[in-house]
């Protein structure tokens, strides 16, 4: 065989031998990374899916695709806090480089089980106060996120309530005891009530009571001049359409946490903007999976709360809101 035919082949070799350590360590510079995602929406829901359209939509900006350099792996536990329990366990099991968890059942459930997975959590009202981080500024361990409200968004939500209905008596709190947050709305919702002249009643919903939750609001509102305080929580977010027509029903105005309570049928609601707090949490991902300790990240609050009022529900709960109270909100549904 001819010497300069070797000699292309050996150049040939020695190159292919070159290249192959250099894609092998750009592969392993660059390897698929694994995120868990609990939901605390049921899979069908489409504020759940909304969410994480954005929270995709930000992760590939920030240069994550999911199935080329990330893997997601979801659970979606529809409010139902035994299916978090079980979703949580699997995912930690999973060992992903980043958890992303709604809402408080879920986090509950990760913070017992992990202290070493990065976890950055939405939804979550009152961290602090919760004992999920150590401080907002510096959340230490291995948990921090974006949250919802601080306890004094109670008072808020009964004030706002009162304005919308001036001939208001009594309001109901619709809440869960399990989460620390709602108990610390109520009584702030408690202490302002004394001044608006509004007898407070708690109706505590444990787990997955909402039968039971929706016989107590159908009680209360058999009196008259009654409305009604839907605090965040899952069970809440989870039967949102079986209140909306309780309330419709007997005639019962009331406030909601969020923006999308009111678009759905619900009398009026205010809050923050959470579709961008998950945005937010693709930011958290994105700086963990570079390198950054969860701890160091601050736990960030909104910037922003929405009113939006729903004069369609207020026609048909008979309910006529003083001219004014519109002009404050920032939209109102007609």
């Amino acid at each position: 065989m001819p010497v300069h035919i070797r000699r292309r082949e050996l150049i040939a070799a020695l190159g292919g031998a070159a290249a192959w350590p250099l894609a092998a360590r750009a592969e392993q510079a660059d390897p698929v990374r694994r995120v868990g995602v609990l939901m605390v929406y049921a899979r069908t829901d489409r504020e759940g899916q909304g969410r994480i359209v954005a929270f995709l939509d930000a992760l590939q900006r920030l240069g994550w695709n999911d199935g080329r350099n990330l893997r997601i792996e979801y659970r979606w536990s529809a409010g139902d806090t035994d299916r978090a329990k079980a979703a949580a366990a699997e995912l930690v099991r999973s060992t992903p480089d980043v958890i992303v968890v709604a809402a408080v059942p879920g986090l509950v459930e990760l913070q017992k089980l992990t202290s070493t997975i990065p976890i950055v959590f939405t939804q979550v009202s009152d961290p602090v106060g919760s004992g999920f981080v150590a401080g907002q500024a510096r959340p230490g361990a291995n948990i921090t996120g974006f949250q919802n409200f601080e306890p004094a968004i109670g008072g808020k939500w009964l004030g706002l309530l009162k304005e919308a209905a001036p001939n208001l008596r009594r309001a109901a709190a619709l809440l869960s005891s399990d989460i620390a947050s709602n108990l610390a709305m109520l009584r702030a919702a408690e202490a302002v009530a004394p001044s608006l002249d509004v007898q407070m009643t708690a109706i505590d919903v444990h787990g997955n009571e909402i039968e039971r939750a929706i016989a107590a609001i159908a009680a209360f509102a058999g009196e008259p001049d009654g409305g009604l305080i839907v605090l965040p929580n899952t069970i809440s977010l989870a039967s949102r359409g079986s209140i909306f027509l309780l309330a419709a029903r007997h005639r019962l105005p009331a406030v909601y946490p969020f923006r999308y309570f009111a678009d759905e049928g619900g009398l009026m609601s205010y809050g923050p903007d959470q579709v961008e707090q998950w945005r937010g949490a693709a930011s958290y991902v994105d700086r963990i999976l570079r390198g950054e300790k969860p701890g160091g990240l601050p736990v960030q609050a909104p910037t922003r709360y929405e009113l939006v009022i729903n004069m369609k529900t207020a026609k048909v709960i008979g309910l006529t809101i003083p001219p004014t109270f519109p002009l404050r909100a920032d939209e109102v549904i007609e």
